[in-house]
């Protein structure tokens, strides 16, 4: 009978032990949290701007190899160019194979990537009416050097992205304060 009451006291925890794990998961928690946050948000960010910069280095590949016009644009619905766009990338865009060099999608003319519009709060624009860039068949891109800004909804400078191209159709990507200042 004695072992049987001994088995009993020990089975189980007493309030003071599930008091300090509730303290030291808290306190734990409490760390944890913002960090989490600042992760997933900053591989948010850094995945929709590399699918950017992937595209063009796609449609400048895709210039050179096929010795014609790719243009990269605005997209609204994944199969024409979106003109009053406004130079805001969220919206989504096409990669296409532009025989005339004009900038739109005309018959014959074929996409060959589509990334649909940011589902969250992010913006994605340019200045002024910058809503498309095209890539000769050497693969340059004859126009003025511009960037694309990325921000989370919070504005945070922490997580801005931008994104260049200069006239010679090179694109790179940069985190904000670090390295040459690209951003608008």
């Amino acid at each position: 009978m004695s072992e049987m009451s001994s088995k009993r006291r020990n089975a189980g925890y007493n309030l003071m032990e599930v008091m300090m794990v509730t303290a030291l998961v808290a306190v734990l928690a409490t760390i944890a949290v913002p960090s989490f946050k600042y992760v997933t948000t900053s591989n948010r960010i850094a995945g929709e701007v590399n699918g950017l910069l992937g595209d063009m280095q796609f449609a400048r590949s895709e210039a050179v190899k096929e010795g014609q016009s790719v243009t990269v644009c605005i997209s609204t619905n994944g199969a024409t160019c979106a003109g009053g766009a406004g130079g805001n990338w969220a919206l989504g865009w096409i990669v296409f194979l532009d025989t005339n060099g004009d900038k739109q999608v005309q018959a014959g003319e074929a996409v060959v990537r589509i990334q649909p519009a940011f589902s969250g709060t992010d913006t994605f624009t340019a200045p002024g009416t910058f809503n498309a860039l095209t890539f000769n068949r050497l693969g340059y891109a004859p126009t003025v050097a511009t960037s694309i800004s990325l921000h989370d909804s919070t504005n945070n400078v922490n997580w801005t992205r931008c994104l260049a191209v200069n006239p010679i159709g090179s694109v790179l990507t940069e985190k904000v304060g670090f390295g040459t200042p690209i951003c608008n």
